[in-house]
């Protein structure tokens, strides 16, 4: 069948079946969830072989958690026919060399769009069928052939990794899969442009990363934004952007404190020395961003100020080791601060960056429904960390207070 001529669903099917027969099909997306289940948000299937048999692998994703359920090819389309058009009004089905998408207006009619997928030179596109063996292999979040990525320095005319660059590759994907996963719980709707910060954005890789992650991977009209105290690396950054032409994508000069606070969905903040992560913190409460991800380094305030108990001190008579309470104590009561103002807040080992030999990310994902006897114990908690250890500035606590007074 040829993929100029989809008018219909019957079309849409079976272009379905053909790539499941060909082994040619990547994965379907439902999306645009009109349904009575208010939690559920997408669904993605995928062929997988379970038990040396190929099975339709579908991840329904809600607002708190995964739920995967498997399906015979026969029993799966039969279940994605029930689901599209009544609860799910928008369908991307990702082949081999073909990628379509079927949207279904609020009057019921169909527009299905589709576009050959292109292959460097040279290069032996991976089937479907090798995917099912994924499990063995490691997933990339980010396509290797992409231009910016030989724009910025990490591949080669050919695509190819140059080996100085492996590590950034690594911090790249692992950026993307980290910020991926937050999306798929977050309120936001993906269906709208999604607005972006990134606070010291350096040479713009992850920044350039997420903004064709949005773009090519997710179809979102993305608009992101590079912050960089550096007005040279903010004109080189635009001038790839505009080499590249990556529509939405800008770079501006400034920092966390200059930068007036707009619209964000997403605020990134991975190079924030002390106190400015506490003021990235705060401008991504403020601007209600959905997605908070900070790296925090230099724990210099709290510190000086920690009066730590008698039975700590040999522990404690360590620089090293006061170093890392200081750090976790800080990192605590910044999570915290985030918990109490609607966000459900991870805290775990990134990859370091060039910058820093610092690994730790803060992840804060603004929750649908919030209580306020929630905040109310969350603000207790804090207080008694801050009287055990006799804290008594915590730089994102007066900030927070400040804005509230305004």
């Amino acid at each position: 069948m040829s993929h100029s001529t989809l008018h219909s669903f019957d079309d849409f099917y079976q272009l379905l079946a053909e790539s499941l027969e060909n082994n040619s099909l990547t994965k379907l997306l439902l999306s645009k969830y009109r349904g009575n289940d208010k939690s559920l948000q997408r669904i993605t299937v995928r062929p997988v072989i379970l038990q040396n048999a190929p099975v339709l692998s579908f991840v329904y994703r809600h607002q708190t958690n995964d739920i995967t359920k498997n399906y015979s090819y026969e029993e799966g389309i039969a279940a994605i026919k029930l689901l599209l058009n009544d609860d799910f009004k928008s369908a991307y089905l990702s082949a081999e060399s073909v990628e379509t998408q079927l949207e279904i207006s609020k009057k019921g009619k169909i527009n299905i769009t589709t576009h050959k997928v292109k292959e460097a030179s040279g290069k032996v596109t991976e089937t479907a069928s090798s995917q099912l063996q994924h499990d063995r292999e490691k997933k990339r979040f980010v396509d290797i052939n992409r231009p910016f990525l030989r724009m910025l320095g990490v591949t080669d005319k050919q695509h190819n990794l140059i080996p100085a660059m492996s590590r950034k590759w690594k911090q790249i994907n692992k950026f993307i899969e980290v910020f991926s996963q937050a999306l798929s719980v977050s309120p936001q709707a993906s269906d709208q442009p999604i607005k972006v910060v990134d606070f010291g954005s350096g040479k713009g890789y992850l920044t350039f990363a997420i903004h064709d992650y949005l773009r090519h991977s997710l179809h979102n009209n993305a608009q992101v934004i590079g912050v960089e105290l550096r007005q040279g690396l903010a004109d080189l950054c635009n001038e790839t952007a505009a080499t590249l032409d990556h529509e939405g994508l800008s770079f501006v000069c400034g920092d966390v404190k200059t930068h007036a606070p707009k619209q964000t969905d997403v605020m990134i903040a991975l190079h924030a020395c002390d106190i400015a992560t506490d003021y990235a913190i705060h401008y991504g409460i403020r601007a209600n961003a959905g997605i908070i991800m900070c790296s925090p380094c230099c724990h210099k305030q709290i510190r000086p100020q920690m009066h730590s108990p008698e039975l700590f001190k040999p522990m404690l008579q360590y620089g090293v080791h006061m170093g890392l309470q200081a750090e976790m104590v800080t990192d605590s009561l910044r999570a915290l601060f985030l918990e109490a103002h609607g966000y459900t807040t991870k805290v775990f080992e990134f990859i370091s960056l060039e910058h820093t030999n610092k690994n730790k990310m803060i992840l804060a994902v603004k929750k649908n429904q919030h209580k306020g006897k929630e905040s109310i114990e969350i603000l207790k908690q804090i207080a008694d960390i801050k009287a055990f250890y006799g804290i008594k500035e915590h730089c994102l606590e007066t900030l927070l207070n400040e804005s509230s007074s305004n």
